[in-house]
This record gives structure tokens, sequence and C-alpha cells, in this order.
């Protein structure tokens, strides 16, 4: 957390795109870093159908995302299941869409994570989330290092988009009309989440979803 000039303030960037700053508090993003060494032993890099490789590592829970599809096994890699998603994320993600949408929210049935880890190389380009079958809101977390987070248009990856600061705690919700807003993370500020955190170094993003698949 840093001392701004500007207050850190619920924010809507376009319908249904809600930042909201400091949700979690500092014991709450330990135990989700906890929660995420108990998860990470299936940390890789995707690799894109290009050839490329995602300089992001990550792993899912509930449903195995690689691009661009699910599978309830770990079929890029060793083909194992998927890590089950526990329930109480899934009423993590109910009180954030509450309070992102001040009590005006569907009933949310998360079944997805996805387990972002960014060291301080790592980049996100601007995509969609779209290989979802329901349309139910995103909701991502950020805990460790700040980083800046593009929020751009429905149409494609240009312009007119948005950047954010997202900190350590911070809660992005977005559905409704931004639903499939493209959106990225161009860069992370090393070196500005809390040693108290118990995360040495880099920026961990978690995302759940609602898969609408089964």
């Amino acid at each position: 957390m840093t001392d701004a000039l500007i207050p850190r303030v619920r924010r809507e960037l376009a319908p249904g795109a809600v930042h909201l700053p400091d949700w979690l508090d500092l014991d709450a993003q330990r135990e989700l870093v906890r929660a995420c060494r108990g998860w990470a032993g299936a940390l890789r890099a995707a690799r894109l159908p290009n050839g490329g490789v995602m300089s992001v590592r990550s792993m899912c829970l509930g449903w195995h995302w690689y691009p661009y599809r699910y599978s309830r096994t770990i079929d890029d890699g060793d083909g194992s299941p998927v890590t089950p998603f526990p329930e109480w994320l899934g009423d993590l993600g109910r009180r954030a869409l509450a309070d992102a949408y001040l009590g005006d929210a569907p009933d949310y049935r998360p079944d997805v994570a996805l387990v972002n880890y960014y060291d301080h190389t790592a980049r996100m380009g601007l995509h969609q989330d779209r290989e979802e079958l329901s349309t139910a809101p995103v909701v991502s977390l950020s805990i460790g290092d700040a980083c800046v987070f593009r929020f751009g248009n429905t149409e494609n990856r240009g312009r007119p988009w948005t950047d954010v600061e997202l900190e350590s705690g911070d809660l992005f919700v977005f559905g409704g009309p931004s639903r499939l807003a493209f959106h990225g993370v161009p860069r992370t500020r090393p070196g500005t989440a809390d040693p108290a955190l118990g995360l040495v170094a880099g920026r961990l993003n978690i995302t759940l979803r609602e898969s609408g698949l089964d």
C-alpha cells in the first residue's frame, strides 16, 4: 500500500467494471498467499497456438484453462486432474461481487479460478476472457507487487483504454456490458509489495469465473 496524493476510492471505469482499492486486508492477503503456495505445484507457462510461451506462470482450480479452452485435466501438462475449486473461494467471490456492485449482484457461482504469477519481467497482452459459456462477471484479486492494469473496450485491442494502478489487496470486477472488454497488464512495479505478505517477490492475480460448463 502506498501514500497517495489522490485518495484511492471506489471507481467505475465503465458500466459493470468496478475497482475497489484495498478490499482485502493484510490478513486476508496472507491467507491467499498461503493457499496459493498449497496449490502452486502446477504453475506453468502456457504455450500459445503460434508457438509463443506466456511470460506469466499460472495454475487453475475447478477447470484447467489453456489456450483457448477448458478441460477437467491438465491436458498441456501431465494430464492429471485439475485441483478442485474450494467452496470458501466461491464465498469470497460472492462477497466481492456484492461489494463491487453495492449489493446489487446476481447469484454468483464461480467454479474456475486462474492463479497467475508475475515476476518482474512478466506481462499480459490485451485479450478477452471469452472461453466461458457463462456471461457472469469476472472477479479479480491482486496480491503482491503493484501493476498497471489496462482496461480497454469490447471491440478491439486499440484505444480507448484506461490504465489503472492495482495494488496489493485491490479488487477489480468486470461484468455486464464490460464482460468482454479487452484487458491486460503492460507492466508491474517490482519491489512495491509489503514484505509482511510473505510473498518474496512478484505479483499474484486470482481471477474467479463461472465457466457455464457441465
